[in-house]
């Protein structure tokens, strides 16, 4: 029996983005959870992973020379990483602070709405144009996320209006990084993206960290725990990484299609180790019909893609 070794090595990837991406999330939550670990300080924890990155990114680029640099202007930096580090900060502190409120279930079928706001953002910054069947994708995952949030038993507004809006954020981030760095020639993969971003996006979690945790965090007995932190921190890290790993063997739709796996695997598991998550029929039913519209998106991205490819090789051809 011959065995094929690049595919196996590509589930193998595809298996550890899946494993250490539910596994982040589920830790964010038992860490963050008052019934858990109680540490009740999302914008903590956030810089602790932005602090933690940025200096693991420092040295395999500046001590170790494993990653070069990328030719950085001041312009650059100001105009491209400074913006997006904003959004990066925003996306990671809504998100990890909507753990406090919602369950982990209830949350991936939030961020069925991702598409929905990658798509509204694009066409803001005009980088998409407004298309009818896409219009209609996007109408379906909305009905869908809104049967599954009136299914839902512990719906918290709070809860929910923190993590629509560190989607809207992260969809505005990933916009901004196609048109700011794209457009100048500026590549950057996750060693390099942490070396310029987490420094800076830690340096804007600072003033929210001042005037809404400092305070909370003098007057509370906090229990500090070096090892749990250092190996969530760690998990973060790695799961950049395994981004990196699959994108570069598969692509960006298959880490799509892992990441609808992903968050199937991650509602069944969330129910199982916190189990005040309760799912209803009517979570699932409203899941399951965004997912048809998120699926359809997809679909629709790649259509996209191949054709503008074809253009492109029928000219090649002619040229030569």
């Amino acid at each position: 029996m011959i065995v094929n070794k690049p595919l196996v090595l590509t589930y193998l990837y595809l298996l550890i983005y899946i494993l250490l991406s539910s596994g982040v999330i589920l830790y964010n939550k038992w860490v963050l959870s008052p019934k858990y670990f109680d540490f009740p300080f999302p914008i903590t924890l956030t810089m602790i992973h932005m602090g933690f990155s940025g200096a693991v990114a420092f040295f395999l680029i500046r001590v170790f020379k494993v990653v070069s640099p990328v030719k950085m202007t001041l312009e650059i930096y100001i105009t491209c990483v400074v913006p997006i580090s904003a959004f990066f900060a925003a996306s990671l502190w809504f998100g990890n602070t909507a753990y406090l409120y919602i369950s982990v279930a209830f949350i991936q079928m939030l961020k069925a709405l991702m598409p929905v706001a990658t798509f509204i953002m694009a066409v803001m910054c005009g980088t998409d144009k407004a298309r009818c069947d896409v219009f209609l994708n996007m109408l379906l995952v909305s009905v869908g996320v809104v049967i599954s949030s009136y299914g839902e038993i512990h719906f918290n507004v709070v809860g929910t209006l923190y993590q629509v809006t560190g989607i809207f954020a992260e969809a505005l981030r990933l916009v901004l990084t196609q048109v700011l760095l794209q457009k100048k020639g500026l590549t950057l993969n996750p060693v390099t993206s942490l070396y310029y971003i987490a420094p800076c996006s830690f340096v804007f979690l600072c003033a929210p960290w001042f005037v809404l945790e400092k305070p909370g965090m003098e007057v509370s007995q906090i229990q500090f725990n070096f090892w749990i932190f250092f190996s969530n921190a760690l998990c973060a890290l790695a799961l950049n990484f395994s981004i990196f790993l699959v994108i570069g063997r598969t692509g960006a739709v298959t880490i799509r299609v892992a990441g609808v796996l992903k968050d199937w695997i991650l509602i069944a598991l969330s129910t199982i180790i916190f189990p005040e998550s309760t799912i209803t029929g009517l979570n699932i039913i409203g899941y399951a019909i965004a997912l048809c519209g998120v699926v359809m998106y997809n679909y629709l991205k790649v259509k996209d893609v191949r054709a503008s490819q074809v253009p492109e090789n029928i000219s090649d051809r002619i040229a030569k």
